[in-house]
């Protein structure tokens, strides 16, 4: 019965990313995008990879739409016409697949019992974590402890990437501010109230099971990475439906931008103060009395790090998309390009 299931995902899979790759309206792309990623959640709960599951919920189904979405009113809906056949670069991708595939012949089985990794390293995390770093959560223990200078390598990357898409987002300052339509803010008002009263009472609770996810990573699924894009989705989500001045009004957007760096800063400053201590760097047992204590804190604190900076990156790149979105709606696109603002 497992097997089927496995199946049946796959084929859907398999025929959402066909119908991807072929459509030319990128609105339906964006919705099939979202599809994907749920139906690859689902797969990984099936493949008892929870953890995984739930990053890919919120990244690949929650998140990666919305700023894609935000993308789009930039872009337009419709793809642009094809003026080459883009032969050579479908040859290099199925040489490389290929040369991919051939690579894994000499890997072991999938889940085979003698694979390397199921000799040391696993059983090692399976029965000494909970000695070692004292959290029923395994995956946390990996992550946050075992391989904490790999996971600070992941969040710099995010705060990097941050740091590139506002570098190419930004815009320059204006000196006068642009007048807001009053009457069409109210007409809005008017036609989405019920959206925004249902979202209005939504978001609260939103932002709670972000805080569960954030502090209870140590003995469930999530952790930093999840909770950080919960949060700001529901922050994206007030955007979304009050606007952006209003959103920026009550999330300062350099305060947030100095969050980004807050976040990473705090995970690095865990390893710096285990280093003052006599430790190794992210070495957490010298936080404390005890060295599960000290374990515990130093997952804390690295975990709140990681949520800080992700939430603040996400919340970063959706402000600029819609900021220069405004700013090209209000400059008045040429007729050739498609403003799909409206169709969102």
């Amino acid at each position: 019965m497992e097997a089927l299931v496995d199946i049946i995902l796959l084929v859907f899979l398999v025929v959402i990313a066909i119908a991807i790759v072929r459509m030319t309206d990128l609105l339906a792309v964006v919705m099939l995008s979202g599809i994907y990623g749920l139906l690859s959640a689902c797969f990984f709960v099936v493949l008892d990879a929870v953890d995984v599951a739930f990053t890919e919920a919120s990244v690949g189904a929650g998140i990666s739409g919305l700023l894609m979405l935000a993308a789009i009113t930039m872009t337009g809906r419709k793809e642009a016409p094809k003026r080459h056949k883009p032969f050579l670069a479908l040859f290099v991708v199925l040489v490389t697949g290929g040369m991919l595939i051939y690579g894994t012949m000499d890997m072991p089985y999938f889940g085979a019992a003698d694979a390397p990794v199921h000799q040391h390293v696993a059983p090692r995390y399976i029965h000494d974590s909970m000695q070692e770093v004292g959290i029923p959560n395994i995956v946390t223990s990996v992550l946050g402890s075992y391989r904490a200078f790999d996971t600070l390598g992941e969040v710099a990357v995010i705060f990097t990437a941050g740091i590139g898409v506002l570098s190419l987002l930004r815009l320059p300052r204006l000196s006068k501010k642009p007048a807001s339509n009053e009457a069409t803010e109210a007409q809005m008002h008017e036609r989405h109230m019920v959206v925004r009263i249902v979202s209005k009472t939504l978001i609260p609770f939103i932002l709670l099971f972000a805080l569960y996810v954030q502090f209870h990573g140590d003995f469930g699924p999530g952790g930093g990475f999840q909770a950080g894009v919960i949060f700001a989705a529901a922050i994206i989500l007030y955007t979304m439906l009050f606007g952006l001045e209003t959103a920026q009004k009550v999330f300062n957007p350099s305060l947030v931008q100095l969050l980004a760096a807050v976040g990473l800063l705090l995970y690095a400053s865990v390893g710096v103060v285990s280093i003052i201590n006599g430790a190794n760097f992210l070495d957490y047992n010298v936080l404390a009395d005890t060295s599960l204590d000290g374990q515990h804190i130093g997952i804390l604190l690295i975990e709140l790090g990681v949520g800080i900076t992700v939430a603040s990156v996400m919340l970063s790149i959706f402000f600029n998309f819609d900021a220069r979105r405004q700013a090209l709606h209000n400059n008045k696109k040429p007729k050739g390009e498609q403003d799909v603002s409206r169709t969102l």
